[in-house]
């Protein structure tokens, strides 16, 4: 069975903090997931019609990545926070994700999923969310073997398991 990238998203609501939900790809090739991610939300938000990414974890971007049967142009923007990622679309405006390595063990993905998914409304940036997984949990959120979590294998999906958070 292929591994699956996980994606939180907020309930729909009009309260809109900095991050709109979280998604832990399941590798770094980012051809692959995100054609896989932006096919899963297409239908859900709109047509998906950039991306941008911050490149300083992404070693190769893609110009563009084929979504639903149309091509998504990809941006780099070094001015972006590098744990978060950029999506437009046509009708739902611009969602901001903070995403999760894919090395991170899944505690503390799941930490950092729930947190950023949250619902009060809180302004909280990706790399304050990352910082704070660091500080709380020691190690580095990606360190599988300081807590425990199963490694997952590698290579892309194209399946995502969605949960919305309804605190």
């Amino acid at each position: 069975m292929a591994p699956t990238a996980r994606l939180a998203l907020k309930p729909v609501s009009n309260l809109r903090g900095l991050l709109d939900g979280a998604w832990w790809p399941c590798s770094r090739d980012l051809t692959r997931e995100l054609s896989a991610l932006a096919d899963m939300l297409d239908p859900l938000w709109g047509r998906i019609t950039r991306i941008a990414v911050n490149p300083l974890h992404w070693p190769p971007i893609p110009r563009t990545v084929a979504v639903n049967g149309h091509v998504v142009r990809v941006g780099r923007l070094t001015e972006l926070d590098p744990h978060k990622i950029l999506l437009s679309s046509y009708t739902a405006g611009r969602w901001d994700l903070l995403v999760i390595p894919p090395e991170t063990s899944a505690p503390a993905a799941a930490r950092l999923m729930a947190a950023a998914s949250e619902s009060t409304g809180r302004a909280t940036t990706a790399s304050s969310l990352m910082a704070a997984e660091q500080a709380f949990h020691g190690g580095s959120a990606t360190d599988r073997r300081q807590d425990g979590g199963e490694k997952r294998p590698a290579g892309g999906s194209d399946h995502f398991t969605r949960s919305r958070q309804t605190a």
